[in-house]
């Protein structure tokens, strides 16, 4: 029982050394191609993604395509397309936007503007960590003055 507490303080110990000398610790998961399924005020759909390190590990990518199905006959699918870097905030020494929980297992992003819309809204995702193969992402979005609500959930896993 002894030995089992040591292992599992070991452990710990050198998970929080990893986070401390390597800010990218917690999002080095999401590195590579991942594919599946999303619902939400959209609708039901299919996702992609793609995230990469850039610029000598300075910036990490996010291309996203997401297509939600028709809501009725002979209408389009919604199509939705996005790009998003992360990066490392020497300053404030943490990943911009960034609030990683203590478990390393959610992870949230909250905007502070958003391009393209109306001042005032707010967007955030959020990141939970099912394995090292998969995640689910839920994004939110706040009118101006109100409380977040979901917009989409997002189930994705690793494709090899």
């Amino acid at each position: 029982m002894r030995l089992a507490a040591i292992l599992a303080i070991a452990s710990l110990t050198a998970t929080y050394a990893e986070a401390q000398s390597d800010p990218w610790a917690a999002l080095r998961f999401l590195e590579g191609r991942w594919e599946g399924t999303a619902q939400g005020q959209p609708g039901k759909g299919v996702c992609s993604r793609k995230y990469g390190f850039e610029l000598g590990g300075r910036f990490l990518s996010a291309q996203n395509r997401s297509v939600y199905e028709p809501k009725a006959p002979g209408q389009k699918s919604e199509i939705h397309e996005d790009f998003g870097m992360f990066s490392y905030d020497n300053t404030l020494k943490k990943i911009v936007l960034n609030s990683v929980s203590e478990d390393q297992r959610s992870i949230d992003f909250v905007s502070t503007r958003i391009e393209d819309i109306e001042p005032g809204w707010r967007a955030k995702e959020a990141y939970r960590i099912v394995s090292p193969d998969e995640f689910i992402e839920t994004f939110y979005l706040a009118a101006p003055g109100k409380d977040f609500e979901v917009y989409s959930e997002t189930h994705l896993k690793r494709v090899r």
